[in-house]
């Protein structure tokens, strides 16, 4: 059934609410929160059937011409986080006030150029939920597709995917871009746990509670029947990436950022750290929901960005004063550089050593293994490859997922032997 047009609120809503379909469907008014809801979905947040009948239900108690109290209406039953409130103003604004939302959208998709004025900040989810919808309504009265029609779409995207996977990042178009973000946000990668001494209430295991079987033995008149358990708590290992954000690794540190926020997003215990010229913790600002605001956010803040490359220095500012905080608890530390230093090589091969003393693990991420015929003959690589236990590429999506599970394992730290590397 084609969705109708956003209606404008203050004129339009009142009526529509007593408005039916002339086939006997549900009114106007439900139709278009039905598709507000799929909107919101669209673009991330998480919705269900029971919000829309939910928000439905209280419009009735609502005076649709006050356009303030329908927006905080919906607001309070749609939104569950304080992040989630700008998407969802965004959207309402897009949705309900001017009927052509269609070329709302595609003003929103063309960045545009204003005298003195900073441009406003787009917002992607929201862009591609509409195009979603937009898409949806403009194929409404095709008739359906055959089998034959869904086996050729189906294969079609398919390869597109596969092909993508293995594209390096450095040769992607906008579009391309655009996808691989989807791909990235819609896989949620937990990291590696491991057991603690301490003990938790549990239905089973191999520590019987006494006190826990005690009180219910009280509790049902003293028959010990039944048996209270204790199993050893699972912690997730502390992850700490550092980023190189200089000029030649512009395309890889961009899709790192993105894999980071999927990560963050899981509630890991990562902390992410950008390094040019000088240092930039970034964990704050990539815990924002949207990745793109989260990137945009990054690139006004930190100054060296697309600059040179000081490892040695960078290195030396984070062993003095963030290696004691955030290197304790087995952490694992995922270097994501080209090794191309302009430093001294003295100075960098002092502080590998001393980061390496301080970590569980060091992992370094190396796009220049992309290449077969990759050697270490830079100053730098020589200097850093003695210091890192495993040295992988980083330079597709495939790449990415191997070091995701490769992070899901928690192998116990052997004799330093060199850096292992991935085929």
């Amino acid at each position: 059934m084609p969705m109708p047009r956003a209606p404008a609120l203050a004129t339009s809503l009142t009526a529509a609410s007593r408005a039916s379909d002339a086939h006997g469907g549900p009114p106007m008014l439900a139709r278009n929160v039905v598709h507000f809801v799929r909107v919101l979905r669209g673009a991330g947040l998480p919705m269900s059937g029971a919000r829309a009948a939910e928000a439905i239900d209280a419009l009735a108690f609502i005076d649709l011409a006050r356009r303030d109290d329908v927006r905080a209406a919906l607001a309070a039953l749609l939104t569950a986080a304080p992040d989630e409130r700008e998407l969802f103003d965004a959207a309402f604004a897009l949705f309900w006030r001017d009927p052509d939302w269609e070329g709302k959208l595609r003003a929103l998709l063309l960045p545009k150029v204003r005298g003195a004025l900073p441009p406003p900040r787009r917002n992607n989810r929201l862009a591609d939920a509409l195009a979603a919808r937009a898409a949806t309504r403009a194929n409404a009265p095709h008739p359906p597709p055959t089998h034959e029609q869904h086996e050729l779409r189906a294969h079609a995207t398919f390869s597109a995917e596969e092909r993508l996977r293995q594209r390096d990042f450095d040769t992607l178009t906008a579009d391309e871009w655009r996808t691989l973000r989807h791909l990235i946000r819609a896989r949620r990668l937990p990291l590696a746990t491991e057991r603690t001494r301490r003990l938790k209430t549990s239905s089973r295991g191999t520590h019987a509670d006494l006190r826990a079987s005690a009180r219910h033995a009280v509790r049902a008149g003293g028959d010990w029947t039944v048996w209270k358990y204790r199993a050893p708590v699972e912690r997730k290992l502390p992850l700490v990436l550092l980023l190189d954000i200089s000029g030649s690794m512009s395309a890889y540190s961009r899709a790192v950022l993105y894999f980071c926020h999927a990560l963050l997003q899981s509630r890991e215990r990562l902390q992410v750290f950008l390094f040019g010229t000088r240092l930039t913790y970034a964990t704050r600002a990539l815990r924002e929901r949207d990745p793109d605001i989260a990137l945009a956010q990054l690139a006004a803040q930190v100054a060296d960005w697309s600059g040179g490359t000081r490892i040695g220095a960078t290195l030396a500012e984070f062993n003095r004063r963030w290696a004691r905080r955030m290197l304790g608890g087995r952490a694992t530390v995922l270097m994501v550089t080209d090794g191309l230093d302009h430093d001294a090589t003295a100075a960098l091969d002092d502080e590998m050593a001393r980061l390496h003393r301080f970590a569980h693990r060091v992992v370094w991420l190396n796009p220049l293994l992309r290449y077969r015929d990759f050697a270490p003959k830079a100053r730098g690589v020589q200097a850093m490859l003695p210091h890192v236990d495993a040295h992988y590429p980083v330079h597709n999506l495939d790449c990415l997922e191997a070091l995701g599970r490769s992070l899901r394992e928690t192998p116990p730290r052997a004799p330093h032997q060199g850096a292992t590397r991935w085929s």
